[in-house]
Parts: C-alpha cells; sequence; structure tokens
C-alpha cells in the first residue's frame, strides 16, 4: 500500500513545506485575522467540500451578521439558512448552528479547547478538530482534508481509495508523524494551502514542488493516477415537479421539515412528476390554478442521486385565499429578501421567474 513509512523524511518534509509556506502561503484569508476558535470553525465548515475563493464573501457576511457564537446561537434558524443559501451541504449551517447553541448553554459561551470534547459538536470530526485547535490555538493535531489526504497519498505512494477504513488509518499515521510539535499552526494552513494551489487534482505543479525530490508518485510517473479515486457508480435519478404558484406579484413558498434534503429551506411546493397539477393542487392546496405552463426541466445533483425537476408556472385562481400565511407557507414577494435560505434550483426558478415579469 506504501513504499515509505515516515522518519527523518518526515521533519525534511515538514522543513520543505514550511519553508514553502513562509514564502508563498496564503496569509491574509478573512479567517486568519483575529483567529479565534469561533472564526477559525466556521470558515473549517464553510471550507468543506468548497472552494476558498467561493467561501470568502459568505464568510465575509456570515461574519458580519453573526461576530460572536452567541449571535449565532441566538439567532433564527431561517437567517442563519438564509446566510448560507447559495453555498449547498446545508446540513453543515444546521449543525454549526446547533453547535452554537450547546456552547451558549453548556460550555458559557467559548468553544471547547480540547480535542474530544469539541468533537461532541455537531458537524465536527477529527480533522475539523485538529484544524479548529491548530489554527486557533496552535495546538499539536494532524488533519486530514481532501487537500491533505491527496499531498500525503502522491508523496508516499499510497494506493487505495482514501474512504477505505484501512488507507485513511495509514494516513492518519502519516500524518501525525509529519505535524510538527512547533508552528503546528503554520504547518496545518501550509500543507492545506500546498494541496489547494500546487499538488491540485488535476494538473499540479509539480516543477514548483517543494517536496518533489521525495514524491514518490512523481518518481514512478503515478501522479495522475494518485490517489485513486472512489468507485463509480450510476447515481439513481428521482423526479418531481416544482410549482410556481403566482398570486399577484407573490409566489408561494413553503418549509421544508427539519430533517431531509434542504432540510429547513423554504422551497417550492411539490408534486409527483406524472401528477395532474390542477387536481393536486385542488387535493393537496385545497386551491384552484389555472393557465399551468411547463418550464424547461432542470436537473440539480446531489452527492447521492439525481434530481430532475419539472417546473410548472401557475397561477392562483380561487375566489377565497384558503392558503394563509404561516409557519409553513408564506407568499413571497420576488422584490422582497426571501424568509430564509432557499435550495439553489430554487433559487434559480425565482430568478428566471422574476426575471420574466421585468
Amino acid at each position: 500500500m506504501t513504499r515509505r513509512t515516515p522518519s527523518r523524511a518526515a521533519d525534511r518534509f515538514s522543513e520543505r513545506l514550511l519553508a514553502w509556506w513562509d514564502v508563498h502561503g496564503r496569509k491574509d484569508l478573512p479567517w486568519q485575522h483575529e483567529p479565534t476558535p469561533y472564526r477559525v470553525w466556521v470558515s473549517e465548515i464553510m471550507l468543506q467540500q468548497t472552494q476558498v475563493s467561493t467561501v470568502i464573501p459568505y464568510y465575509q457576511r456570515f461574519m458580519q451578521r453573526f461576530p460572536e457564537v452567541t449571535t449565532l446561537a441566538d439567532a433564527p434558524a431561517d437567517e442563519v439558512l438564509r446566510h448560507w443559501s447559495g453555498l449547498g451541504y446545508y446540513a453543515r449551517a444546521r449543525n454549526l448552528h446547533r453547535g452554537a447553541q450547546l456552547i451558549r448553554d453548556v460550555f458559557h459561551g467559548e468553544l471547547p479547547r480540547d480535542h474530544a470534547t469539541l468533537l461532541e459538536l455537531p458537524g465536527i470530526g477529527r480533522s475539523t478538530a485538529g484544524a479548529i485547535l491548530a489554527l486557533a490555538l496552535g495546538q499539536h493535531h494532524p488533519i486530514l482534508d481532501g487537500n491533505v489526504k491527496r499531498v500525503l497519498t502522491r508523496y508516499h505512494g499510497i494506493e487505495g481509495w482514501p474512504g477505505v477504513k484501512q488507507v485513511e488509518a495509514l494516513l492518519w499515521e502519516v500524518a501525525a508523524r509529519h505535524t510538527p510539535a512547533l508552528r503546528s499552526d503554520h504547518y496545518t494552513q501550509a500543507i492545506m494551502d500546498f494541496g489547494a494551489t500546487l499538488c491540485t487534482r488535476s494538473r499540479p505543479s509539480c516543477e514548483l514542488c517543494p517536496v518533489g525530490a521525495d514524491c514518490i508518485a512523481r518518481a514512478e510517473n503515478r501522479v495522475a493516477l494518485i490517489p485513486t479515486p472512489k468507485p463509480r457508480r450510476a447515481l439513481p435519478v428521482r423526479s418531481t415537479q416544482m410549482l410556481l404558484l403566482r398570486k399577484a406579484d407573490a409566489v408561494l413558498l413553503m418549509k421544508r421539515p427539519p430533517a431531509g434534503i434542504w432540510g429547513g429551506l423554504w422551497s417550492l411546493p411539490e408534486c409527483p412528476a406524472q401528477t395532474d397539477v390542477a387536481a393536486w393542487c385542488r387535493e393537496q392546496l385545497r386551491c384552484e390554478v389555472v393557465d399551468a405552463t411547463r418550464w424547461t426541466p432542470l436537473r440539480h445533483t446531489f452527492s447521492h442521486f439525481h434530481l430532475d425537476i419539472q417546473p410548472v408556472l401557475a397561477r392562483y385562481a380561487s375566489d377565497v385565499d384558503v392558503i394563509m400565511d404561516g409557519p409553513g407557507t408564506v407568499w413571497y414577494n420576488l422584490d422582497a429578501p426571501p424568509p430564509g435560505g432557499l435550495a439553489a434550483p430554487v433559487q434559480q426558478l425565482l430568478t428566471q421567474l422574476n426575471s420574466s415579469l421585468t
């Protein structure tokens, strides 16, 4: 599985990486200014499966609205999700909000400063906990995010998908041996920066690599083959109809259940793909709709399935407004701020509707 066990090589690796970072590393990211545990925590959660360039404006807006953990804990869930809209993976925002409430109620408004206790908070795993404590407090903890896995598998020539338990265990061992006791915060940032800017997934800049002289994947011309990709499987396809029900200048939004896909977000009413829209609205919403028009379908892909969406625009035509505003239903004016977080395809359809009306 691997051709080298780090010993003195571990020291050379960290020394060279730190020397590279001192000159080329990123040192002006928003969360690097006043890197409190709270600020680093928010950034680490946002950066999960999301690029730095995408995260920066979201992080800045989020921190402006929720500058302290108690501010986040006290905020309504809808407002937290609204500030997350567009970042995706909304369970991250829900976990962040729940974690802030636990910190307020159980830990007296301060993030725990030991690794084991941090792991008790929702959405924080071993690598995220290590990153928070290393970057904010300089504690000595290894991390193993996607960038680090890619760097270490190439450097050590480790084959096998990193999601396999045996491979992951080896990577944790290697990561721990490489992490220096001194400058753990700089090393943690350095290896993340290195993976994000030089040792990238495609077209890595091997000619600029500070550790390339010892890299097994480079020596054996296997950089493009490592890390071993996740075994591919065909994603199942689900279908739905999303209804844009208009009443004057407003469109009907309904809040999704707190758990599951798009949990807690505001969405458009949905009915099964082959269902007659007018009959469904009559039965489920107790209203009449007319002028139903099918828009061009769109596909939204989740990690474990494709969702084919058939948008249908229709006009609310009941004489009496039987759909009343409430905690889970609202007639939303397209010119107003949304009531909470919106899933990406819902935002796309609302933007399309608004454009068609102007």
